[in-house]
């Protein structure tokens, strides 16, 4: 790793502290940098689940009170996610470089068109609070295989599964969310650490830089719009789906 590559690095984590903590979305940064920087596909993959993780920790911990209240419902997602999970991130080291680098165009696609549809996948007005569906536990139980997966657009699918099948207060539902993505992270980093598949000196990196811009974050969140930050990010995605697809 030279020194360009670290203060690039530095840089996209730095970004993505910034933008997950207005509009999420900070993956697409860290795993397009990862990769520019020579990183095989799959190990800037897995390695951009360690610079996320500490994010999901310090939301999780924030939103503490929302998930002892449905602490119930948050065993039982998290058990299914648990188990997702693992089968996205064995699926993830059960292919080669060549062919997870074929995907990454089209995971990048779709996850960018899910970020796009974020505003509108969430529902207007939620439903009063009920008990989650079987059809919500089975979204949910999809969503975690392509988080242990992939990740990118992870947390816009959960919520959007909750608010559509669980309802009740946004903030209870985000909490769930915040917790299942931390399970889900957590897996994945311990199948990618036993796999060998992690990049340690460029999470090494990249973890700090995404922990002060995850505080900076907070501050432009008061002065950035965040259609302007969630048009950005869309911006880098598709920049990033065109580059794969023709470079591919």
């Amino acid at each position: 790793m030279t020194l360009a590559d670290a203060i690039l690095l530095f840089v996209a984590g730095f970004l993505s502290g910034v933008v997950n903590a207005i509009a999420g979305g900070g993956t697409f940064l860290t795993f397009g940098a990862m990769t520019l920087t020579g990183l095989p596909p799959i190990v800037a993959n897995a390695t951009s689940s360690i610079t996320q993780f500490p994010g999901y920790v310090t939301s999780t911990l924030a939103y503490a009170k929302e998930i002892r209240t449905d602490w119930k419902e948050a065993l039982i997602l998290g058990g299914l996610s648990l188990v997702g999970g693992l089968l996205g991130a064995l699926l993830l080291l059960s292919l080669s470089n060549p062919s997870f680098r074929a995907l990454v165009p089209w995971l990048l696609l779709a996850a960018t068109a899910i970020f796009a549809a974020g505003p509108y996948l969430k529902p207007k007005t939620l439903s009063p609070e009920k008990p989650v569906s079987p059809l919500g536990l089975a979204g949910q139980f999809v969503t975690s295989i392509y988080g242990g997966f992939f990740g990118a657009g992870m947390g816009i699918m959960t919520l959007a599964v909750l608010g559509l099948t669980k309802g009740g207060d946004y903030h209870r539902l985000n909490a769930l969310k915040n917790f299942l993505a931390m399970v889900i992270a957590a897996m994945a980093i311990v199948v990618f650490a036993s796999g060998k598949v992690v990049g340690w000196p460029q999470a090494a990196v990249m973890v700090p830089a995404g922990a002060v811009g995850g505080y900076a974050g907070v501050w432009a969140a008061r002065r950035v719009p965040q259609p302007v930050i969630r048009a950005l990010v869309v911006a880098v995605g598709l920049a990033l789906t065109v580059y794969y697809f023709v470079t591919g």
